[in-house]
């Protein structure tokens, strides 16, 4: 059995009469020894840590030969287990499955009911947990149907718990995987959960949020929902120069194509009807301030932002089904002659 540095300094202290009679460079050079023992007998380094498994994991993969550690996880999730063992557990799962492409393409659509069923867990960690190990499998295509069957309650979760890191996770889950037109009726339900997500100063989930706003905009039966979706007054700090370039791309990615929407032949058929309060108020109504903010943002420093913000400009000058025309002008009184 190895012995502590203490133990083998114990060991050099009995045996001080030798250690008296050597040189000074003796006892140095014995001293040395003992220390060296004593590190030589110290424990090795734990290989059930995240950082050794990965590694065991990814040699062993690179020769062919499966490490059975992602098995192991997904086995020992079955097991009862306290909420800070599956939230370690299901966080390896997550590493495993980026880490260890061959070992994450054997897993079965049970694996993923597994890991699934840890979103009705109690504990907020084991939920945002497993929706980060759900964003990992959404990377392998065989798996997406089944995990868009989770859409629905990914959807609930975001909406009824007011936790940042948990808006993160299901945001970005949702925004890796094609969202059937089943979940259409409960992303109504929770458009203004979203809207209140967005207009948050959690720069992460509001750039997660408007990345799925923008994408549900391109629906023709959710753009009205969005458009008469109620904001706060300030909504147009969104725009403002100050903010992050990230989120402003992406606000403007979002301008664009609501402007776009509301422009189509399709949409402009029906006489729609808005509440005060609504995006649609804010973004295009007559007191909306937003071609002031597009007029600064076209000499923001960051490039990107540039062009987007004249994208949102000549969409809002000129209708989608005018653009082709040689001589297209302006849909409404966007800008006036003085501007």
């Amino acid at each position: 059995m190895g012995m502590s540095i203490p133990e083998c300094l114990g060991q050099l202290d009995i045996r001080k009469g030798v250690v008296g009679l050597a040189t000074g460079a003796g006892a140095i050079y014995l001293l040395y020894k003992a220390i060296k023992a004593g590190i030589k007998c110290q424990p090795p380094i734990c290989t059930a840590s995240p950082i050794c498994i990965a590694r065991l994991a990814i040699e062993r993969e690179r020769h062919g030969r499966d490490s059975g550690e992602l098995r192991r996880l997904l086995n020992s999730l079955e097991c009862k287990q306290d909420e800070y063992a599956k939230s370690m557990i299901l966080h390896s799962i997550t590493r495993c499955v980026y880490l260890l492409e061959a070992e994450a393409s054997a897993c079965t659509v049970d694996d993923i009911r597994l890991v699934g069923c840890m979103l009705d867990d109690k504990d907020n960690s084991v939920k945002i947990q497993a929706l980060n190990a759900l964003k990992a499998f959404s990377g392998i295509r065989k798996f997406r149907l089944k995990i868009q069957e989770h859409s629905i309650k990914v959807l609930e979760l975001i909406s009824t718990i007011w936790d940042s890191e948990l808006h993160i996770a299901g945001l970005r889950l949702l925004n890796n995987i094609p969202l059937p037109d089943f979940v259409h009726p409960q992303l109504r339900r929770v458009m203004p959960s979203l809207m209140e997500i967005l207009q948050c100063d959690y720069i992460l989930s509001q750039v997660q949020t408007i990345r799925l706003l923008s994408y549900l905009a391109q629906k023709n039966d959710l753009l009205y929902d969005i458009l008469n979706c109620q904001v706060h007054s300030n909504f147009l700090n969104l725009f403002q120069s100050t903010q992050s370039g990230s989120l402003l791309f992406e606000v403007l990615v979002f301008a664009e194509r609501l402007s776009e929407g509301r422009n189509s032949p399709h949409y402009r058929a029906v006489k729609w009807h808005y509440n005060e309060q609504s995006l649609h108020e804010a973004l295009f109504g007559d007191e909306s301030r937003l071609a002031d903010r597009l007029l600064a943002l076209v000499i923001h420093p960051e490039e990107d932002v540039q062009i987007q913000a004249c994208k949102v400009i000549v969409s809002l000058q000129c209708p989608q089904d005018l653009r082709a025309r040689p001589s297209c002008q302006p849909s409404s009184s966007f800008f006036n002659s003085g501007e």
